[in-house]
């Protein structure tokens, strides 16, 4: 399967576009022994490419073995992508995509997304927090946000796997009016896409976003409006129907909140 936009077509012509992207030279932002990702350009513009070598049959077995999905590329971001552009979630825009080989354990791809140029983490954006609270209004429109495209993407069957504010991003300079807010969803390849989407992998992402949350001044309140917009119902219904579901929530934010806590390196 290939994918090439014009301006791409054109640059690339008569070049096998695999090895083209496996061989370019550029920034190195992250390199594993399967991936690589970099950050070049084209004609003036930024973009990143994703590159997916084969995962072997090691890596393949050992994900069954733990009952998780392999990731053997760059499909499920390109997929996800698609879905979410289809939802009217702000995204990535792809630009190139391609898929070399039918072994799942050797299977080749490649996948190229345009720069979100001027963008911060919501983290990064959200870190002060703690010791300096933003305007009451910009917080409860970033809640009314992130609870939206929540129950946005799980109610349409995908979930990210990686669902923290890291990976969503932000301009950095903020619009005047805190409802006219853009969060582009990043860091896709774990995504996984079904008709709906099973309860374990909502628990796992809504657990994810609010243990990356937990240091920032999160309070009881803001919790609750989360849970009124993603539900739905109103907030005495949303408690009492899906009671196991919070707890479950609450429960794993917390174990991950504590492990990522003993890996930190201690002040003494």
């Amino acid at each position: 399967m290939l994918y090439l936009r014009e301006d791409f077509k054109k640059a690339w012509e008569g070049q096998n576009p695999q090895d083209l992207v496996e061989t370019m030279d550029g920034e190195v932002y992250r390199a594993l022994e399967a991936r690589r990702t970099y950050r070049f350009e084209l004609n003036g513009n930024g973009f990143f490419a994703k590159v997916h070598g084969g995962v072997g049959w090691m890596e393949i077995l050992e994900n069954l073995l733990h009952f998780r999905m392999p990731v053997l590329g760059a499909r499920n971001e390109w997929e996800a992508l698609e879905r979410l552009h289809s939802l009217n979630i702000d995204t990535m825009t792809p630009v190139a995509y391609g898929e070399t080989g039918s072994n799942p354990a050797t299977r080749r791809s490649f996948l190229v997304t345009e720069e979100l140029e001027g963008m911060i983490t919501l983290e990064d954006f959200c870190k002060p927090w703690n010791k300096t609270p933003p305007p009451f209004l910009l917080k409860l429109a970033m809640v009314k946000k992130l609870a939206t495209i929540s129950k946005t993407i799980h109610n349409n069957g995908l979930n990210h796997r990686d669902y923290y504010l890291c990976h969503f991003m932000m301009p950095d300079v903020l619009s005047p009016d805190p409802d006219n807010l853009t969060f582009y969803m990043i860091d896709l390849h774990r995504a996984q896409l079904r008709t709906e989407t099973p309860l374990r992998w909502r628990i796992k992402d809504l657990s994810g976003l609010y243990y990356s949350a937990m240091d920032v001044g999160i309070t009881r309140k803001d919790l609750f409006r989360f849970i009124k917009i993603y539900t739905g119902l109103p907030l005495r219904e949303a408690l009492t129907q899906y009671e196991p579901m919070w707890q479950a929530i609450e429960k794993k934010a917390q174990k991950l909140y504590q492990r990522m806590a003993r890996k930190l390196p201690s002040n003494s």
